[in-house]
């Protein structure tokens, strides 16, 4: 049987309910076809976290890892096509839950501007779509936690030749998170649609080794 790590990180910044923990629990264990999917959390620390998911990959052996984060202010889930060699964190006002926040850093000294995810995400995003559920492709994951660890995990695997496919996708906020005073002009997605998106979106890379060619419209700017 294969297997599909999916990771989401804990708790992070103003958020006491992550979308992407709470997704990452509720799907370990589950079995799409003969696929399994392994969950895992992730702490809320620069670069241990990525460390973490290079731990996860190498007792796991998965042939796809869905990278799972949060963020407030989109209405939809979105796939991140993008990550940069770049943290920024001053830029939000956030630290991480040891109280870092990098500035003008690297996340890999050295290493490449940037790298392509590398599941299918047209087919992820037109999956989702079908089964009901808005999603788009975004073409930045900022310069926080989320983009530092979808770049190192994509470096690790392009440094190590491994043969997996990566993908992340960001989740908006749980109700109880957008009915927070400080939260109350953003959206949110209730768990339920959260996790069936993710499910389509597994099902999709799964399904599809290549992503499809078909056009994929948008009005999402990022």
């Amino acid at each position: 049987m294969s297997t599909v790590l999916v990771t989401g990180f804990e708790r992070y910044g103003t958020t006491p309910v992550n979308p992407a923990e709470q997704v990452a629990r509720a799907l370990h264990g589950e079995a799409i076809g003969d696929t399994r999917i392994v969950g895992c959390v992730v702490p809320s620390l620069y670069w241990k976290c990525i460390e973490t998911v290079k731990a996860a990959i190498e007792e796991v052996g998965p042939r796809l890892v869905i990278l799972l984060g949060e963020y407030g202010g989109r209405s939809m889930i979105t796939v991140e096509r993008v990550a940069t060699n770049f943290n920024d964190a001053t830029r939000y006002g956030l630290a991480d839950n040891a109280g870092t926040a990098p500035q003008d850093e690297a996340t890999v000294p050295g290493g490449a501007v940037a790298y392509y995810a590398t599941a299918p995400l047209r087919a992820m995003v037109k999956a989702m779509r079908e089964a009901g559920i808005p999603a788009d492709i975004s073409d930045t994951a900022a310069t926080l936690m989320c983009n530092h660890l979808m770049y190192g995990v994509l470096h690790h695997v392009a440094e190590k030749r491994l043969d997996i496919s990566i993908g992340w996708i960001h989740l908006p906020h749980l109700p109880e998170v957008a009915a927070l005073l400080h939260n109350l002009v953003n959206p949110s997605m209730a768990l339920e649609t959260s996790l069936a998106g993710v499910r389509a979106a597994i099902k999709a890379a799964l399904d599809h080794p290549r992503d499809i060619t078909d056009p994929v419209r948008s009005r999402f700017q990022i």
